[in-house]
């Protein structure tokens, strides 16, 4: 039994990528990525800029590593099921999804940029 605990460790560090040390930081600063992203479209209040700020989220989070790119993934479908649930902004969940996976998977963000979003963001 004492034996467990240490041998899950050495499992998990062994099949782990090399840069396993980095992901609860790059989490918390995904996190923060898109909490920024999210203030910065409340701020905005533009017209049709949603899935320009969902892609620039997700893109900023997974620029900082697998934990930011976890972390993009976790709140993206976390505030889509929300939104789901909560019939707010449920019809249009999987063109926003589609914006978080272009942005997490290295695609621009401005592609979704709408005409006429103040070059703030």
């Amino acid at each position: 039994m004492k034996l467990l605990l240490p041998g899950i460790v050495l499992i998990l560090v062994v099949e782990a990528n090399a840069d396993w040390y980095d992901f609860p930081a790059a989490a918390l600063y995904g996190a923060h990525d898109m909490a920024r992203a999210y203030i910065d479209m409340v701020q905005a209040n533009y017209q049709e800029s949603d899935k320009y700020f969902h892609a620039r989220g997700n893109a900023d989070a997974a620029q900082r590593g697998e934990g930011g790119r976890w972390a993009a993934e976790v709140i993206s479908n976390a505030r889509e099921w929300v939104q789901e649930k909560t019939g707010h902004g449920s019809e249009d969940a999987a063109a926003d999804q589609k914006a978080n996976e272009h942005g997490r998977n290295g695609g621009d963000p401005n592609d979704y940029r709408p005409a006429g979003l103040p070059a703030k963001y």
